[in-house]
């Protein structure tokens, strides 16, 4: 019996060695493509990126459950990307070109431009004029407008009374300023123009903890050293290696905690079969 003991006390004491003098494998890279803290600037693909932060998020939380929320560390990068925008004004829609309305017109069926025509607040005209009544005045052959002079009102055809409209002709490739940017007319058909320009966006991309991502064309694999410091390596297959690697480890690891325990539950098993009193 004390031998047996003996045994199991001695394949206890040698699983317990090799599980605590192991050392785990860890993720890491020898020749990364980038090491970068926040505020450094990266170069994928003739894109550049700067880090623009890298911080600890909390997850989860504990809840009506109990247990503790856990940190994870994720890293945003960012670039500013310049990227056409368009609109689109439908035939014989109003449209807002600086301090004035227009009126937008296409003739034809196969149009090459467009006419803004100015819209003409007329009811802010009549109202600076003193010898014009506040209105027009309808007639069964046309609209007239109320002025009175000297004491006598006449009625002047509104085509006369205001001002003639200003038109403005753009053409397919023309340029003109629209609101705080400059437009190029880009298409005319027989139902709408369509204005592009140039915008500047901002393109953000949260990277986590061994997450793969894609920047540009090239994808990476991610790991944080530290809380400041994102590791990008593009070597995925390195990386997949050292996770089998770690997987194996922690296998072997449970194995061998596995045979500490049941080692050392026989050892006190047999201890206390050894003394239990013979009925002989």
């Amino acid at each position: 019996m004390a031998v047996y003991v003996a045994l199991f006390v001695l394949i206890a004491g040698g699983a317990g060695v090799l599980t605590a003098t192991a050392d785990s494998p860890e993720i890491g890279f020898d020749n990364p493509d980038f090491e970068v803290s926040q505020g450094d600037t990266i170069e994928v693909d003739g894109e550049e990126y700067v880090v623009a932060g890298i911080a600890e998020v909390e997850e989860g939380g504990g809840g009506h459950g109990g247990g503790g929320a856990s940190t994870s560390i994720v890293a945003t990068i960012e670039r500013e990307m310049t990227v056409e925008q368009s609109e689109a004004w439908a035939n014989e829609s109003t449209v807002q070109v600086g301090d004035q309305e227009w009126r937008v017109e296409i003739t034809g069926e196969t149009p090459s431009e467009f006419t803004l025509v100015e819209v003409l607040d007329r009811q802010a005209i009549l109202e600076n004029d003193p010898q014009a009544d506040n209105e027009t005045v309808p007639r069964d052959d046309g609209e007239y407008v109320v002025v009175t002079e000297d004491g006598e009102s006449t009625l002047v055809p509104a085509e006369e009374y205001f001002p003639a409209p200003e038109e403005r002709a753009y053409a397919t490739g023309d340029d003109f300023e629209y609101g705080d940017r400059t437009v190029t007319v880009d298409d005319v058909t027989a139902d709408q123009a369509v204005v592009v320009w140039e915008a500047t966006e901002t393109e953000s991309i949260e990277i986590e903890q061994h997450s793969r991502v894609t920047i540009g064309e090239t994808e990476f694999v991610a790991h944080f050293s530290d809380a400041s410091t994102l590791t990008l390596s593009s070597d995925i297959e390195g990386y997949e290696a050292q996770v089998t690697q770690i997987d194996q480890f922690q296998q072997y690891n449970g194995g061998l905690t596995r045979v500490l325990v049941l080692a050392f539950l026989s050892s006190l098993l047999l201890l206390g079969a050894a003394f239990i009193p013979s009925r002989y």
